[in-house]
């Protein structure tokens, strides 16, 4: 029996958690799109864009503040105020316009490549599915975190000026990557289903329009219907007015303006960083914080999205 290994021959090393980012860049579909997005003119003016929308909005509020605050500019809390100013700015604006940038970078994913009528020439490669729909996404993620990081010199004025902590720094991160990575799934799943991309983009932004206008609508039924029912006695007040406030809750909970604005009021005010007191009428009793029940919510529902458009790009007839 031969007992020594066979000359020439390397023996196969165990796979390392630390070759994900190595089997992703060796991913054809990310070098493909990230090589055309970077090298297109589009993608230099839309950080020019983003960069110059968000400076322009903190220099009218740094200007504003320093016009009011002229004769206090060596007051501590007069500089932490401004700079409580300037960071939830810039991080609102950043939710707002990745909730509007992330489905225009991934909706045409998938129905681009079956309008070119090279979908079934990619499906015919060894190429798997899952490796096109993560390929899509990370291209479209990379570039999206490009716009998150390129803003974060901007945030930096507020750590000159003071007022942010570390807790704000990384709920507000977290809150800004769950909400790029669900919308640009949110796009690349609707790709996947829907055959053209004009009507996939139209979908998705109305999608995000009705998530708005629901929850505003909700707000004002759970309302209409809480005073109603507290006036009439119908129900257990104490047991029903819980229900109200755990429905509204979620509904903010579903809504990453509305996430970060309470969470940062819990923050300052509580100063809890993981649940509060809430108090309605005459109950007490603790609820989480939105952005936990956000990063739930959306991380869940991102899983389902990637694992469903998987599906379809394995099975268009689906």
């Amino acid at each position: 029996m031969q007992t020594e290994s066979t000359p020439g021959l390397i023996p196969a090393k165990a796979p390392s958690r630390w070759n994900v980012f190595q089997r992703l860049m060796e991913n054809p579909v990310i070098m493909k799109e990230l090589r055309g997005r970077m090298r297109s003119r589009s993608a230099s003016f839309l950080i020019t864009g983003y960069l110059a929308l968000i400076g322009l909005v903190v220099g009218v509020i740094y200007s504003s503040f320093s016009s009011g605050l002229a004769f206090s500019a060596w007051d501590p809390q007069a500089r932490q105020m401004l700079g409580k100013g300037i960071f939830g700015t810039v991080v609102l604006m950043e939710l707002f316009l990745v909730s509007l940038i992330g489905p225009a970078l991934t909706s045409g994913a998938v129905s681009s490549e079956r309008e070119r009528q090279t979908f079934d020439l990619l499906r015919t490669t060894t190429l798997p599915a899952r490796s096109f729909v993560f390929g899509k996404l990370g291209s479209s993620l990379a570039y999206l975190l490009l716009l998150i990081f390129t803003a974060l010199p901007i945030q930096s004025i507020a750590f000159v000026l003071g007022g942010v902590g570390l807790a704000e720094v990384v709920v507000s991160s977290l809150l800004l990557v769950t909400t790029a990575v669900f919308y640009c799934t949110l796009g690349l799943f609707l790709s996947s289903f829907i055959k053209r991309t004009t009507a996939a983009t139209v979908t998705s932004y109305v999608i995000i329009v009705l998530s708005y206008i629901l929850l505003g609508v909700g707000f004002f039924l759970l309302s209409f219907i809480g005073i109603s029912a507290y006036y009439n006695y119908a129900v257990n007040t104490a047991v029903f007015e819980r229900l109200i406030t755990v429905i509204l809750w979620l509904l903010v909970s579903t809504n990453p303006l509305l996430t970060a604005i309470i969470s940062e009021v819990i923050l300052v005010e509580d100063q809890s960083l993981f649940y509060t007191t809430s108090v309605m009428g005459s109950s007490s009793f603790p609820m989480p914080s939105p952005w936990i029940i956000f990063l739930v919510i959306y991380s869940i529902s991102t899983v389902l999205m990637i694992r469903r458009s998987i599906r379809l790009v394995e099975r268009p007839d689906q």
